[in-house]
């Protein structure tokens, strides 16, 4: 019995938006793959990438732990944090499994696939490169900023992102994931330090150029203070562009309903506001506008609803 070839889906990002994207489609019959970001250098992530010298775990633990079809116990002690004031404090139990099982296998993406099998992971995760790389910002007034977790604290506008040391090495199969796709999807987060770091990896940019595929922004709902102060949702699509080019964005998600006066008075307290969308602009640059009631209303932190984003994205998929 021959069986249909399932549709591949590659979802690129890192932080908090990617792994609740990656829950609902996890349990679609698709082929998902995620391309996660290893730029980060906060906490515990940043402590194990200095001193073992490996890309950063973090992102990577919490796709896992998203895709893990495993006990919840044990997905509970994968991501545990040690609180107690040693030299453990601050660290997670699964950014140490994934630094030791690097350790174990001399080599970070096999690493990775090994605690995949053993945590039962639906799909495929691949970091963007296996090697350790910083990020870096140029400002508007000039200034560079080093480091994920300071460009920030800048508070200052970023003019553009790069990374250190150069040139840096894609994973074949990232690249070769986003050529063969039938749907990329651009998941929410952090702009600068959590989307644009996948995306600026030489052969990644080309690919996400060139691709046949329809590739997807998920809009983020609010802005983030030090990042994308007053952004609209076409600002976003043109921070992406001025870095990758005008062809690697075709369609973009936006929530349409209002934020509720609670959730806005939350973010407030962070300097963060809704994200406008622009729409007129949106058409201009060409972008198909999907929109959609997407936000789980019943936390207080704004999240994506799961199932709500998960349905919608496998509507955009060419089943013939």
């Amino acid at each position: 019995m021959g069986s249909e070839k399932q549709p591949s889906v590659v979802v690129i990002g890192g932080g908090t938006g990617m792994p609740v994207l990656l829950r609902g489609l996890k349990n679609l019959p698709i082929d998902l793959t995620a391309l996660v970001t290893v730029a980060d250098d906060g906490g515990s992530t940043g402590r194990l990438r200095d001193e073992m010298s490996i890309p950063a775990p973090g992102d990577i633990r919490n796709v896992i732990a998203a895709l893990s079809d495993a006990e919840p116990m044990l997905l509970e002690l994968f991501q545990h944090r040690f609180t107690v004031g040693n030299s453990l404090s601050g660290h997670s139990m699964g950014n140490l499994l994934l630094a030791a099982m690097t350790s174990v296998t001399g080599n970070f993406f096999t690493g990775i696939q090994e605690i995949s099998r053993v945590l039962n992971v639906k799909g495929n995760i691949y970091p963007i490169s296996n090697e350790s790389m910083s990020l870096h910002a140029e400002m508007a007034d000039g200034t560079i900023v080093s480091g994920e977790s300071n460009i920030p604290l800048a508070n200052k506008k970023v003019e553009r992102v790069y990374l250190r040391p150069q040139p840096v090495q894609p994973l074949p199969d990232a690249v070769n994931a986003i050529q063969h796709a039938d749907l990329i999807v651009v998941a929410p987060g952090s702009l600068y330090t959590s989307i644009l770091p996948n995306m600026i990896i030489p052969q990644i940019d080309v690919a996400l150029s060139n691709t046949k595929a329809n590739v997807v922004y998920v809009c983020n709902v609010m802005t983030q203070a030090g990042e994308t102060t007053g952004y609209t949702a076409a600002d976003h699509v043109q921070a992406i562009r001025r870095h990758i080019g005008e062809a690697c964005i075709d369609s973009v998600v936006v929530h349409n309903e209002p934020i509720s006066k609670h959730v806005r008075q939350v973010y407030a307290e962070e300097n963060a506001t809704p994200v406008i969308y622009d729409t007129d602009r949106l058409l201009e640059m060409g972008l198909q506008i999907i929109e959609g009631d997407i936000i789980d209303p019943s936390r207080t932190t704004l999240r994506h609803d799961t199932q709500k984003i998960a349905k919608l994205l496998y509507s955009l998929i060419d089943k013939e």
